[in-house]
């Protein structure tokens, strides 16, 4: 259910976030001098402790940084244990590997699949090596000054927000069918009195206070070579993980360029694969030829891009070090031929051949023009459901992201980074900066992309108001969920007879979760900032 908010408007600096204690750290951080990366910094941690089913220090991060000049890149992703092979995971599946999961959708979600949950889809944890590297090119104020927000919280305990405490009851009882030493922490820091934390409740994490101060006062060097490491190398030899020290200490992160489209008189900005970035340009791409005015053809061309996008990220995107993507994915011969496929039917997803050539989002902006687009995330709620004991903190599983298909790019090995599905996602105009955006929510992410950025260049919203806009959500073949307000609204009944004529298969979603969660700070041409949250959740903004 969306629900109609003002934007914010912020003179000087401003957060958004999806839960509002994290965005209270990250302007506090703004307030005593610091920049969009202190900032930044400050809420991703605190968001660790105080939304724990979406992300944690277990999980990934990716970043774009506009310094003032320029875009730069992080991606914070690590790669899976040197010990996983396809081999090794087809023995430990009794050779059929899983059910296809969910979060992928699309093209994606097809055949075995890789395990949801335990050690097999764990990768190298990202994150605390991600916020030293964004802090050790672009910070400002002292590292372990900006995650004492996030210890405190932890170590002094916080009242649990609205979705967050759904979000975690959801996860807690999913739990319940895991069986396994690798698993036994988890109730004990989650769930510890058999439940998960209702909503205002006050919740500790004594032993992730004690981790952050690791990271803070190591510059992360005790999570990859010091205690942290040697305790969750440990526990995986003894509970059936393959996570060894060498795989910790070869972790690094990777400076990459930011790539784009053109939409309009705009660039889309995301990052290179491993991510699915490509999967949001290549739909804007297509889009670009098309008219916005075109009526209920719109739409169905929204979303049959949108399938197009996801169908070529699928069957192209994978770690750059073992598998490059095409060059020609996104030029304009590709996108004008992927643009004339667009029929005026519904159409199944399938791939072009290019010529060779569970997460939360933040943004922060100060008040020099520095502006960060920020994702993390463990992936489906808690990860892998592997909590390190003694240190407070699960596991994520990307691992998930691989393919056991033999001869696909994206086939599970060791040492690769898996297709990911989180993108932070920059928006310029002809050059000069407009922000950052994102739209969290596994596949939902390229889509929100797609919806947010029509809704600011074509239809002229402000963020908050594209943002609270109906929203509709693609997962495979013909299937489309949509919300409520869309069918409500003016013309929506005829709108969504016309989908359906199509060959659509609408359907009402039965609750706002599937839809994603957004931020977006825009920069106004007179100075200051415009600012918009997501309002299906916890979402707040904050300036100054």
């Amino acid at each position: 259910m969306t629900h109609p908010r003002p934007p914010l408007y912020a003179p000087r600096g401003a957060v958004a976030t999806s839960q509002p204690l994290a965005v209270a750290a990250g302007l506090a951080v703004l307030r005593r001098g610091g920049n969009a990366v202190d900032a930044a910094l400050a809420t991703a941690s605190t968001l660790t402790v105080v939304q724990p089913p979406s992300n944690d220090i277990g999980g990934d991060l990716f970043a774009i940084v506009w310094d003032g000049e320029r875009l730069h890149g992080l991606n914070a992703s690590g790669r899976s244990p040197a010990g996983l092979t396809r081999d090794l995971v087809l023995a430990r599946t009794d050779g059929r590997g899983a059910e296809p999961a969910d979060a992928l959708g699309g093209a994606q979600a097809v055949g075995p699949a890789m395990p949801a949950r335990g050690w097999l889809p764990v990768t190298v944890p990202g994150v605390p090596a991600g916020w030293r590297d964004l802090h050790e090119r672009f910070g400002s104020l002292p590292f372990a000054d900006l995650l004492a927000d996030a210890i405190g919280y932890a170590e002094q305990g916080h009242p649990v927000s609205t979705a967050t405490a759904a979000a975690w009851s959801r996860a807690v009882a999913g739990h319940a069918g895991l069986t396994g030493p690798e698993y036994a922490e988890f109730g004990r820091v989650f769930a510890p009195d058999g439940r998960a934390p209702r909503a205002g409740e006050r919740w500790r994490n004594p032993d992730a206070a004690r981790t952050l101060r690791l990271i803070a006062d190591s510059r992360a060097e005790e999570f990859y070579r010091g205690r942290i490491a040697a305790a969750l190398t440990d526990h995986a030899a003894r509970t059936g993980g393959l996570l060894t020290p060498a795989d910790l200490e070869t972790h690094a992160s990777v400076w990459v360029d930011p790539v784009s489209v053109r939409y309009r008189d705009h660039e889309v900005w995301e990052l290179p694969p491993n991510g699915q970035g490509l999967a949001a340009l290549l739909a804007l791409g297509i889009l670009d030829g098309f008219d916005p005015a075109d009526g209920s053809r719109w739409l169905h061309r929204q979303i049959e891009a949108v399938k197009a996008g996801f169908a070529d990220a699928h069957a192209h995107v994978a770690d750059p070090d073992h598998a490059p993507v095409p060059s020609g994915l996104l030029t304009p011969e590709h996108l004008a031929r992927r643009r004339a496929a667009v029929t005026e039917a519904a159409a199944d997803p399938v791939a072009g051949t290019p010529e060779r050539g569970g997460t939360v989002y933040l943004c922060t902006a100060d008040q020099s023009g520095m502006m960060v687009s920020l994702i993390q995330s463990t992936y489906l709620a808690f990860g892998s459901h592997v909590v390190l004991p003694g240190y407070g903190f699960a596991l994520q599983n990307r691992g998930l992201g691989f393919r056991l298909e033999a001869d696909h790019p994206n086939v599970v090995g060791p040492a690769k980074r898996p297709y990911h599905t989180i993108i932070p996602g920059f928006l310029t105009r002809q050059g000069a900066p407009v922000g950052p955006f994102g739209v969290m929510g596994g596949h939902m992410q390229p889509q929100g992309h797609v919806q947010l950025v029509s809704a600011t260049v074509d239809a002229d919203l402000d963020p908050q108001a594209a943002l609270g806009a109906p929203r509709w959500y693609w997962h495979a073949g013909r299937s489309l969920l949509v919300e409520e307000e869309l069918i409500a609204g003016p013309g929506g009944a005829a709108l969504i007879a016309d989908l359906r004529d199509r060959g659509h298969q609408v359907a009402v979603a039965p609750d706002s979760t599937v839809f994603g969660y957004g931020q977006a700070i825009w920069r106004r041409a007179d100075g200051g900032y415009v600012v918009g949250s997501e309002p299906r959740g916890d979402g707040a903004a904050g300036g100054f």
